[in-house]
């Protein structure tokens, strides 16, 4: 049976379901890259996740309309944001404590809406596949690539532009200076809060898509607590790719592509314990973390509130 992974058939399946299933890890875990950058941990990404997919879910359901379902996840997520943003840039609260404070509430919403609201487990038609013209028909390459709906594109093509934006441009150089000194940043004029503002929602914004695209684009169902822990591992995806958006997106499709591996491996009915394959995606991730985390330096002013000194 471990000889039927080897098959090309298998091998496409493997970096195809990869490939998407990079998607959520994707857009968490870049718009947490602009948070963290700037100087603010949000530990609660799974929090803005699970009720972003449930916004979208429950959307699509009653209008039939992705496109609302996908707006309401972003405005969920976006509001989620502003909060965390008010309790840590304003309120100056503890950013670990108050990220594990908002997960512990969109966990706890999301089930009672789904309880109040549907009670059962119900599905949509996601979103469809795109297939572009000359390279979907590319053999091996157009089915793993470019047979995937829109969400997947969209989470690829945000890793250029993230690193564009941080590296290429006067916003990008803003949260960059007030994640590496705070107070330097200020005498030179520039807003603190409102860039920390800004990179909060932002990342809210996209930890809402991230959910979205399990519900109406990936799974095409709601259930409880249907993250997983994904939000969390996309907090450690930043950490793993030392806050650069490349370095993310490396992490992403190597965790991706283990926990297609144990799905396949389960598929295919190969004689490993089920607990154990479905383990795998996670030690990796830890060893890997222990690997790489003391090689990096996390920007100089993470998690450490600011307060202008008048």
């Amino acid at each position: 049976m471990i000889s039927d992974l080897l098959s090309v058939t298998v091998l496409i399946g493997i970096l195809a379901s990869g490939i998407r299933l990079a998607t959520p890890y994707l857009y968490a875990a870049i718009g947490e890259t602009f948070g963290q950058k700037s100087g603010v941990l949000n530990l609660g990404v799974e929090g803005q996740m699970l009720l972003g997919s449930f916004a979208a879910f429950y959307v699509t359901l009653k209008t039939g309309s992705l496109w609302m379902g996908l707006l309401a996840a972003m405005l969920v997520g976006a509001i989620m944001g502003l909060a965390m943003a008010y309790v840590t840039v304003n309120l100056h609260a503890q950013q670990g404590i108050s990220g594990i404070g908002f997960y512990l509430f969109g966990l706890g919403m999301s089930e009672l809406l789904f309880q109040r609201l549907m009670g059962t487990v119900e599905t949509v038609q996601g979103f469809p596949k795109v297939y572009i013209p000359g390279l979907s028909d590319i053999p091996f390459v157009g089915e793993i690539f470019f047979s995937q709906n829109i969400l997947v594109y969209g989470a690829y093509l945000l890793v250029p532009l993230a690193w564009f934006v941080l590296n290429k441009t006067t916003l990008g150089l803003k949260i960059r200076a007030v994640g590496e000194n705070p107070d330097a940043a200020d005498s030179l004029g520039v807003s603190v809060a409102r860039v920390r503002y800004f990179t909060i929602i932002l990342g809210g914004t996209l930890s809402g898509i991230a959910g979205a695209s399990l519900s109406i684009a990936l799974l095409n169902v709601f259930q409880q607590n249907m993250t997983s822990g994904q939000g969390f591992i996309a907090v450690a995806l930043v950490y793993f790719g030392a806050w650069r958006p490349v370095g993310v997106l490396g992490g992403a499709l190597l965790f991706s592509l283990v926990n297609s591996l144990q799905l396949w491996i389960q598929v295919l009915g190969i004689p490993i314990p089920s607990d154990i394959a479905v383990m795998m995606p996670y030690v990796l991730t830890i060893l890997v973390l222990v690997a790489t985390v003391s090689r990096v330096r996390a920007p100089s002013a993470l998690s450490k509130p600011f307060e202008r000194e008048d």
